[in-house]
């Protein structure tokens, strides 16, 4: 049975070895690129061959750079009843992780707008529609007829990392005044499903 490399020998070395790549690929998308495994190698004095040896291809070496957030839930324990109040914390929530993992979010957006990108962004990993639902579980007692699923969807499509930078790069909005701008637009949706609140 053979041994994953980093897993053998000198795993210290290693770790630094995968640690100053995944720096490197993040120095590299915060500047607009959508750096390869030898662009990482290069700015990271790493020699190609070895850096092929952590990350055999540029997905797998985009995937270990993308935000690593295994949450269900971004409310607070204990979370509030009132679905204004558990929107408001996700979408502020949303809003961080926005501008914390924003060189790595805008890469995969443009990859997932490259011709022939069928398979989705290694950046992209869909949990922001599973948040917001858990945000509006409220209303499945307080109005059955909504479709949570759909108003999730609905509310991401309108306050996600494409309106975010729309909201910055052409909008011109500060970033502060995007994530206001799409923390009431998410209010918004939720009132016009739910207009008795």
């Amino acid at each position: 049975m053979s041994v994953p490399y980093e897993e053998s020998g000198r795993r210290g070395q290693k770790a630094r070895t995968r640690t100053a790549l995944i720096t490197a690929t993040r120095a590299l998308l915060a500047q607009g690129l959508i750096p390869t495994v030898e662009d990482a190698a290069q700015a990271a004095d790493i020699s190609r061959t070895t850096a092929y040896r952590y990350f055999p291809n540029q997905r797998t070496l985009l995937a270990a750079v993308r935000p690593e957030i295994e949450q269900t839930s971004l409310l607070p324990d204990p979370a509030p009843g009132d679905v204004r109040a558990r929107l408001e914390l996700v979408m502020r929530e949303c809003g961080r992780i926005n501008l914390e993992w924003e060189p790595e979010l805008r890469a995969s957006l443009r990859l997932s707008l490259e011709p022939g990108a069928a398979e989705s962004s290694p950046l992209r990993r869909g949990r922001a529609i599973g948040w917001i639902e858990d945000a509006l579980t409220p209303l499945r007692d307080s109005r059955p007829e909504v479709d949570i699923h759909r108003l999730a969807i609905a509310i991401r499509s309108a306050t996600g990392i494409e309106s975010f930078i729309w909201l910055v790069d052409v909008a011109g909005l500060t970033r502060d005044a995007a994530i206001e701008t799409l923390c009431d637009t998410a209010q918004a949706l939720l009132a016009a499903a739910d207009p008795v609140r």
